[in-house]
């Protein structure tokens, strides 16, 4: 089959069984890994952070914390242009390119982890130039819609993005791993020794073991250039979706030139954000936010060239339609909760269980000592995210048997509960000589949170794939991923401030306020009795 495919009418059943179903299935099947290795790429510095802290880099808890922060932002602002790439270059040309672009990071992540005396600037700028794995997600996602009739959207999608979520458990369970041993001989570097004690999913590995932690970074780099061929060879564009690619440099140039766009404001805002010595620290992270999104999308209107601002101004109609922000509300709740608490699970584990919280009876100030019994963050941080990638495609099954709608709602209300228990669970562990008899608690608890986030992915898929034209769903499923993608940035800065504060259990109420919202907005445009669209 050739690379460019004219006619595709997917919603035919004899071409899909004679033709459709071949051709889907095979892009899906190589869409899923080059997905992984995205997000592998992409969260692999919620573990990182946690290793450079056990190896005594010299940065203190809450500037570690920022390049969970950084990459974070980075990636779900690089889903804004990311999500317009399969209309404007094809679904082959952006897969290739976008997954051979993972090695810059990779690469460039493994040398800077050798050098803990580089000042913190350079972390950062791999934390940022990470983001483009995040970004990854809203052109698989656009891609792997317009290959699937509207009755199988939501297990596609389900299956694209669940198993493309293994992204992370892998990279959790994978790194720590790597980091034990010298794989890469004299052209990985040498070694350093653990300050702390650090863990893997085996247990605990003891203050004093020889640690490689530039292979967090060179691991990737096996994967992506095998990886990289694979998806110029076996994949397809499909030009009734992207029928002004032109050619595949032109394709590159148009992706390249729109990432190269999302990294201004990201930087921007993120100055202006961050404190010193980092940036200025003038802003609030909910003005930041908005003012990234904006500032992005509107660079990208006013800098398009040639075809592109026709494309670009076609797709931007999404942004009329209410049904493209409510959907993007629940988006948050389901993804952006996922993400969000992958990424900051692992810190917050070192950080809440890793000390003793004892009060001073003489100054009436909590003293965080180290806890000796402390669990291992990199020992299970890992199960929450593979339970919710692994529950993923069966809650776009059960969706799209009894309606995405109705999944959502339950879900939603799980996570209101699951949400407001762990607040009080956090509570009694951040006031605790002995914190870790909580973390049993805690750990289950968040099970039953990722589990809800993955079945709500497979939910919300199946219902955008309903609501909305084959011509809108590319985008609006690139946007919404994109807006519930700044999870991974919320939920750190979030989770991070209330433990300055001594308060994080107060992180998780006002995540369950929110998802008691969304709820309400789930029922009023899907569920209600004279609803717009009932139980899509």
């Amino acid at each position: 089959m050739a690379a460019d495919i004219k006619d595709w009418n997917v919603e035919d059943p004899q071409f899909w069984e004679t033709t459709g179903k071949r051709i889907a299935y095979r892009n899906l099947a190589i869409s899923v890994p080059a997905l992984l290795c995205g997000f592998a790429v992409w969260m692999m510095w919620g573990i990182i952070t946690v290793q450079m802290y056990n190896l005594g880099f010299p940065f203190s808890k809450d500037e570690l914390f920022t390049l969970t922060a950084i990459s974070g932002l980075a990636g779900a602002t690089m889903r804004i242009p990311s999500s317009f790439f399969i209309r404007l270059a094809g679904g082959r040309n952006t897969i290739f390119l976008t997954t051979f672009m993972l090695l810059a990071p990779a690469l460039g992540t493994g040398i800077a982890l050798q050098h803990p005396e580089w000042p913190l600037w350079v972390f950062q700028i791999m934390a940022l130039w990470s983001g483009v794995g995040g970004g990854n997600f809203a052109s698989s996602m656009s891609n792997i819609s317009t290959f699937f009739p509207k009755r199988l959207q939501g297990t596609a999608l389900g299956i694209n993005a669940g198993l493309g979520n293994f992204g992370v458990t892998t990279m959790q369970i994978l790194i720590p791993l790597v980091m034990t041993v010298g794989i890469f001989g004299a052209i990985g570097g040498a070694g350093m020794d653990l300050v702390k004690d650090s863990g893997w999913i085996f247990g605990k590995i003891p203050a004093g073991t020889h640690t490689y932690i530039q292979n967090a970074g060179f691991a990737w780099v096996i994967s992506l250039i095998p990886l990289a061929a694979l998806c110029w060879f076996g994949m397809n564009n499909l030009l009734s979706a992207a029928p002004d690619i032109g050619g595949a440099l032109t394709a590159y140039a148009k992706i390249t030139w729109l990432y190269t766009l999302s990294f201004a404001p990201a930087i921007i805002g993120l100055y202006l954000y961050l404190p010193a010595p980092t940036g200025l620290g003038v802003l609030n992270m909910w003005i930041a936010l908005p003012l990234i999104m904006t500032g992005t999308l509107m660079l990208m209107k006013l800098a398009a060239l040639g075809t592109m601002k026709d494309a670009i101004a076609k797709q931007f109609a999404i942004f009329s339609n209410k049904h493209t922000w409510a959907m993007t509300a629940l988006y948050v709740v389901t993804f952006g909760s996922f993400i969000g608490f992958s990424m900051a699970l692992p810190l917050s584990i070192t950080v809440i269980f890793g000390d003793k919280h004892i009060l001073d009876p003489l100054t009436n100030t909590w003293q965080h000592l180290k806890n000796p019994a402390a669990p291992s963050a990199l020992t299970y941080a890992w199960i929450g995210p593979f339970l919710g990638a692994l529950v993923r495609p069966a809650g776009g099954w059960i969706s799209d048997k009894v309606g995405g709608a109705k999944v959502t709602q339950i879900i939603s209300v799980v996570m209101v509960a699951a949400s407001a228990y762990a607040g009080y669970v956090l509570f009694q562990a951040y006031r605790s000589a002995t914190p870790e008899q909580y973390f049993v608690e805690f750990l289950a608890v968040f099970m039953v949170l990722f589990a809800a986030t993955g079945i709500g992915n497979g939910s919300t898929f199946r219902s955008i794939g309903v609501i909305f034209n084959r011509e809108q769903a590319g985008p609006v499923l690139g946007w919404t991923s994109a807006v519930a993608a700044y999870g991974s940035f919320i939920a750190p800065e979030v989770i991070k401030g209330q433990v300055k504060s001594g308060t994080p259990e107060m992180a998780m109420y006002g995540f369950a306020i929110f998802y008691a919202l969304c709820l309400i907005v789930n029922w009023w445009f899907y569920l209600r009795k004279n609803s717009a669209i009932k139980n899509p």
